[in-house]
This record gives C-alpha cells, structure tokens and sequence, in this order.
C-alpha cells in the first residue's frame, strides 16, 4: 500500500487531516468550560397528534442545534466566536472550546445571547442538510 503525494516533502496529504485541526493548538493552556448541545425541531399537531410527516424524535429531525456554554466571571465584550461549517471555535480570556459539531451548520445565520444572570452564552445554528424537503 503507497500513498502517492504531490509533493515529496510533504508529510501527509490535506486529506488526511481532520477537519478543523487547523484551530486546535496544544500550547493554549485555557481550560475548556462546560457545555451542552441540544437538538431543536419544530413541531406541531399535525406531527404529534395525526403523524402526517415523516417527524420522529431523533437528532435527525432536527433543525436547530442550540450550544449552551458555561462563561463563569466572563463579560460579553471579552468572547469571541467563529463558527465554521462543522466547527464551533469559542476564545475568552480564560476559557477556550474547540467544538466539532454533528452535523453541518448555516454559518451565516446562526444566532448567540449572553444570559449575564447565569453567566451562560447560548448559541443557535441551524442545521443545513441536502435534501431538506425528504428530511423533513
């Protein structure tokens, strides 16, 4: 078995690192806070009551996913959030989270609040899948 590479002194192929390893860094000593990935869906009587569409309770159903991430003794001006296509990068003075998410997200149309009384920062991405019109 040989790989084949453009390049002789390259060490690996671009396809053989894994998506989002460009974010990591090793030598960032902030610790990770605490989080929680919820999954959304719409749902209304027509799915609960009559089962007309193809709806069931599993992830892939849903159409938001909602990250909630602990932010103890942070202020809103000090965090800072990129959201890539499956990857969530969250920076604070403190706290750092390089979060690879399930599914693919519409970047461009997420939305994030600071809830300052529990000190939590709630990020909502919708999920973007192909074929949305047999998914859901």
């Amino acid at each position: 078995f040989q790989v084949k590479y453009e390049n002789r002194n390259t060490i690996w192929n671009t396809e053989e690192v894994t998506e989002g390893s460009e974010f990591d860094d090793t030598w960032d000593s902030r610790e990770q806070p605490e989080y929680q990935i919820l999954f959304k869906q719409c749902v209304g009587t027509e799915d609960v009551f009559f089962g007309m569409s193809r709806k069931d309770p599993s992830t892939a159903c849903c159409e938001d996913i909602v990250i909630k991430i602990k932010l103890p003794e942070t202020k809103y001006s000090d965090i800072t959030l990129d959201i890539q296509d499956k990857i969530l990068d969250l920076r604070t003075p403190k706290k750092k989270l390089l979060l690879h998410l399930p599914y693919s997200v519409d970047n461009k149309n997420g939305k994030a609040h600071f809830l300052s009384e529990e000190e939590t920062l709630e990020v909502t991405l919708r999920v973007s899948r192909q074929f949305n019109f047999i998914n859901f």
